[in-house]
């Protein structure tokens, strides 16, 4: 490698408090923040359960004048956004907690930066300089609470929002969305389903694996990757088999944050594919990134022989190579019960071209191993569609 390729920044994870109860310290966090009136985010699953009342109760019986806003989609839109900026402001709040999976904690560092500007949400997204338009001092400090082992965006300095009008999905950035303080606290994710915490799963090895496979100088970010794959490796499975096995929800929780610490290296061509299909067919991101995951490998095998190797000796494979790799990946899916091809989620090939242009230029699609055109996306969407290898 010349000397020019090892010139990069690097950034690491804020304050995470780790453990079971944890949540307990909710109040005392907005107070560190300076927060007297927070704003709860959270989706509207989430916002009849227990927990949200019991996060409320907890917050308002410490003097907070706690407020709530759930009215974002699985896959929130700027609208939703925009939609709690105003809640924010009419509630006289003063800072956000960001409370549940992917969807609210995007959500909620979104709102949390909104609040400050006096430009459209899209003058953000992650596109050359446009992180310098923000105005840093408007933006509200955020708590995250993660109840999904998945996105890892509590340690995520940008959010995934839909674009309603363009129906795609942009990526907001700005190193300040980075929450504050995180509570990953295991007992919030002892209900989740088991159908949910194999596709939030397999979105944090996604982010693990791709980050592993990216070309850029982060040896750091590697060695994150590396564990985080091992933990999905060993604890995934107990999660799936055992929704009360309460170690392996903590252990998932800790993946899901190395996965996105570790993707401050790069993403690749499964989140190129997902971001459009997520936008186009409203479908979950982490099953998603499930099922593209063994057809996007497949398909930069050329480039990561060397790195599958590796990964194939730390995970204690039967053997190593890439080979050993591809079929961990496919035997942990068949476990897990994720469908083998897009079709089976009920993904069409309507928009085969559509798809693979959009991937092309997706920010994920920069760091991939091998600069991948929008023909080559199509075809890797046409296999996983068609569930060929």
């Amino acid at each position: 490698m010349e000397p020019s390729h090892f010139r990069m920044n690097w950034n690491y994870p804020t304050s995470v408090r780790v453990g079971v109860g944890r949540i307990a310290e909710l109040a005392s966090a907005c107070r560190e923040l300076g927060m007297a009136a927070p704003l709860l985010v959270t989706d509207p699953g989430l916002s009849g359960l227990p927990m949200i009342d019991a996060a409320l109760a907890r917050c308002r019986d410490a003097g907070l004048q706690a407020g709530l806003f759930h009215r974002i989609k699985g896959n929130p839109t700027g609208t939703n956004v925009m939609d709690g900026v105003e809640a924010f402001w009419s509630g006289g709040h003063d800072g956000v907690i960001a409370f549940g999976g992917g969807s609210a904690l995007d959500a909620g560092k979104a709102i949390a930066l909104m609040v400050g500007q006096d430009r459209p949400l899209w003058d953000f997204e992650d596109v050359g300089d446009n992180a310098s338009r923000v105005k840093v001092a408007g933006m509200a400090p955020v708590v995250a609470v993660p109840t999904t082992a998945g996105t890892g965006s509590e340690v995520g300095r940008a959010a995934v929002i839909t674009d309603d009008q363009a129906r795609l999905k942009r990526i907001i950035f700005h190193a300040r969305m980075l929450p504050a303080i995180v509570l990953l606290d295991p007992e919030l994710t002892l209900g989740l389903p088991r159908t949910l915490t194999a596709a939030t799963g397999m979105d944090a090895l996604s982010h693990s694996l791709e980050a592993f496979c990216s070309p850029l100088y982060h040896p750091m970010a590697e060695g994150i990757a590396l564990e985080g794959m091992r933990l999905v490796k060993d604890f995934l499975p107990r999660a799936c088999a055992d929704g009360g096995d309460v170690e392996a929800r903590l252990q998932m929780l800790v993946a899901s944050s190395m996965g996105a610490t570790a993707f401050q290296r790069g993403l690749g061509g499964m989140h190129a594919l997902a971001h459009p299909l997520g936008a186009l067919y409203d479908a979950h991101h982490g099953l998603l990134n499930a099922v593209l995951m063994p057809f996007v490998l497949q398909a930069n095998r050329a480039s990561i022989e060397a790195p599958m190797e590796r990964l194939a000796r730390y995970l204690g494979l039967p053997q190593a190579g890439f080979g050993a790799v591809l079929d961990w990946v496919l035997d942990l899916r068949a476990g897990l019960g994720i469908p083998h091809s897009l079709a089976e989620i009920g993904i069409d090939g309507a928009r085969v071209e559509q798809v693979g242009r959009m991937a092309e230029v997706d920010p994920s699609a920069g760091t991939n191993p091998i600069p991948f055109d929008a023909a080559q996306y199509s075809r890797i969407f046409q296999h996983a569609l068609e569930g060929r290898l």
